[in-house]
């Protein structure tokens, strides 16, 4: 890959999460703290165990990102999908620290790493296989929480984008108006 196709694939990788991250964060606001906590059924993750999974992914895949496996051997990721009464200063505390911790890898990284190995459970990958898997994994998960936030919030909810009978609006208004997520 050459340098200037790969300084635009980690420009764009970056913005891509960045994007994830502020739906995420839009629909983690319309929540309260109850709410957060809420499973829509016996079997469900709520926001609250999802907020707690991304981290522990992002913790675990991207410390020391390019030197040691992706799964660190102090991940507990079971862990990650149990309920516990942490409190949303302290899910949100996690998630942000996580995120700069992703950002800031990728933020050090330079096109030639792109086809550089890294390793996840043993297993090979290139840093753009592994930053791929990653992008695809939290869009997964951002997804649920939209879904699950909006579930939860019913007729109260406030949409992250174009809203119902605004398409034809959405047309003829300036870029960006309703592009608070991926933008």
């Amino acid at each position: 890959m050459d340098d200037e196709l790969g300084k635009a694939y980690l420009n764009e990788i970056q913005r891509g999460l960045r994007g994830y991250k502020r739906l995420a964060e839009a629909a983690i606001a319309q929540l309260s703290g109850e709410e957060l906590f809420r499973q829509i059924d016996p079997e469900a993750n709520s926001v609250a165990v999802l907020i707690k999974h991304i981290s522990g992914n992002m913790r675990s895949r991207f410390t020391d990102f390019l030197t040691s496996d992706g799964e660190k051997p102090d991940r507990h990721r079971d862990q990650e999908f149990i309920q516990e009464n942490l409190t949303h200063e302290d899910l949100m505390r996690t998630w942000e620290a996580e995120w700069q911790g992703l950002f800031t890898t990728i933020e050090s990284l330079k096109p030639e790493d792109l086809g550089r190995t890294i390793t996840i459970r043993g297993e090979e990958h290139t840093v753009l296989q592994a930053l791929n898997r990653a992008l695809m994994h939290y869009a997964q998960h951002v997804g649920q929480i939209i879904f699950l936030a909006k579930h939860i919030r019913g007729g109260e909810w406030k949409t992250l984008s174009i809203p119902r009978g605004k398409s034809e609006e959405y047309k003829t208004i300036s870029p960006g108006k309703y592009s608070k997520g991926l933008r």
